[in-house]
């Protein structure tokens, strides 16, 4: 296999391919779940951004690697995520036929997993390996009352509720989603 030399570096003296093109070339032997999982890592490490990954993958039209990475990074379904709790929460949204909410995004001086920007709804996911000590929950609580007072909905499910009840997971948030669309209605037609 011949490869552009721009799609190579050194790394400690040994030849290495380039960060895009080593996902382009993995894309065909992963599943969907593992490719977004890699490029979430590689975001996160700041290797590539998922937007100059696409472009790299949409100037190699007949590679299947490309076509595969050009379906996940869809602008309308994409999310960067920091793991997999967050990956599968997004899975359950886009199951259960809700808006696909902004991912990732600084709110009063937090990151959020999830936000739903015109309802005013905020969504934590808690894994236990970073929801667990005593100095974590008061910084979730105290993130909590920074968006309460901003006027935003703050829902945290937890890892156990994501991954075994994801049918109450669910239902939930759509009351809650049905309740702050109905509260935001009720408003514009008062005011």
């Amino acid at each position: 296999m011949h490869l552009d030399p721009a799609d190579t570096t050194r790394r400690q003296g040994i030849p290495v391919t380039r960060p895009a093109r080593t996902l382009v070339d993995m894309a065909p032997r992963l599943s969907e779940r593992q490719l977004e999982a890699a490029v979430n890592r590689a975001d996160k490490l700041d290797l590539i951004d998922p937007e100059r990954l696409l472009r790299y993958a949409g100037a190699l039209p007949g590679s299947p690697g490309a076509a595969a990475l050009r379906a996940l990074l869809d602008r309308q379904s994409f999310r960067l995520t920091d793991s997999a709790l967050e990956r599968l929460f997004l899975r359950l949204v886009r199951k259960a036929g809700m808006p696909v909410p902004d991912t990732q995004v600084r709110l009063n001086g937090y990151i959020v997993d999830f936000h739903w920007r015109g309802l005013g709804l905020v969504v934590e996911t808690d894994g236990l390996r970073y929801h667990r000590t005593a100095s974590t929950q008061t910084r979730d609580a105290q993130r909590d009352r920074a968006h309460a007072a901003a006027g935003l909905t703050t829902v945290r499910f937890t890892h156990h509720e994501v991954r075994h009840e994801p049918d109450k997971v669910a239902a939930e948030l759509a009351r809650v989603v049905v309740r702050l669309a109905n509260a935001g209605t009720s408003v514009s037609r008062s005011a």
